[in-house]
């Protein structure tokens, strides 16, 4: 794992690769642009960069991170020597360990402004925000404790626990999930469905942003397509967990109705309770309505 250390200079430079040892360190989520725009590790490794449209949020990062009183930075774009297919598939394969073991991870949301004296209105923030839409932020979302929003102006909008519920209503993964994720308490067909409205750069990735949702490493092979992915995924998916729930093709959605009733129009009032379900089904899969038979 290869890191950016702040300088004394305000500058920062690519530490060698950290294998043992590694120090406290710091993560930009963001959404990647256009290739010749981005800062690459070749760029970083022959001092350039600088001029590129990108590295602005390069320094925010570092910059946020010197203020939280961390030294250490990571960013996918520069960090990771992508013309090196063993580095390239060794990053991929360990990226959910390292968002889990980060200290504080900032997002960037490219697409969203606050002017000065504006009233924010999350919700609306939130449905506009491209970043949820993308199929290597859902692991961004599970992994990290600490999650930090910040706009494109680098004015910070909250964390993942004062977020959390717009986060919910936004990609409908469950509050219990983003408050602590533990893969064995979440079934095969539900967490498929948390990436299922999503988009990828490249088809392949979309079975492989799911590789640290499920805790197991594939080989990449970009050119496979989309099916022979998923396949892999379903195959080595099935061995871990003794069973095979994956789609055939990738991603379907699985909304069930179990209840065999309409609503009952001459049904009123219980607002309260009603919302107080609601409320609860936000953060767990179940709710149990007690009370004397007979009662309403």
């Amino acid at each position: 794992m290869r890191l950016l250390e702040c300088k004394d200079n305000n500058e920062f430079s690519l530490t060698k690769d950290l294998i043992n040892n590694i120090p406290a360190y710091t993560i930009l989520f963001h959404m990647w642009g256009d290739d010749d725009r981005e800062v690459t590790y070749e760029d970083l490794m022959e001092g350039l960069g600088k001029s590129k449209a990108r590295y602005q949020k390069i320094r925010f990062c570092g910059e946020q991170a010197t203020r939280d009183g961390i030294r250490y930075f990571w960013v996918d774009t520069c960090c990771i020597n992508k013309t090196n297919a063993v580095k390239l598939q060794k990053s991929i394969n360990s990226m959910f360990r390292w968002y889990r073991h980060a200290v504080k991870c900032y997002v960037y949301l490219s697409d969203v402004s606050i002017p000065n004296d504006f009233y924010l209105n999350l919700e609306s923030v939130f449905q506009t925000a491209r970043w949820f839409t993308r199929g290597w932020t859902l692991q961004e979302l599970l992994a990290p404790s600490s999650v930090e929003s910040f706009s494109a102006d680098y004015k910070r909008i909250g964390d993942k626990v004062s977020l959390e519920r717009l986060i919910h209503k936004r990609t409908g993964i469950l509050i219990v999930a983003l408050r602590g994720y533990d893969p064995t308490q979440f079934s095969v067909d539900e967490r498929v469905s948390w990436v299922a409205k999503r988009d990828t750069k490249h088809e392949e990735d979309m079975a492989y942003s799911l590789l640290g949702i499920f805790d197991i490493f594939l080989p990449l092979i970009y050119g496979e397509g989309r099916e022979n992915a998923f396949r892999r995924l379903r195959e080595e998916v099935s061995k871990r967990y003794d069973f095979n729930k994956l789609p055939k093709s990738g991603v379907e959605d699985h909304s069930k109705f179990t209840v065999p009733f309409v609503r009952d129009p001459k049904f009123v009032g219980r607002e309260d309770i009603i919302q107080e379900i609601a409320n609860r089904l936000e953060i767990q899969r179940r709710v149990a309505l007690c009370g004397i038979g007979g009662i309403g």
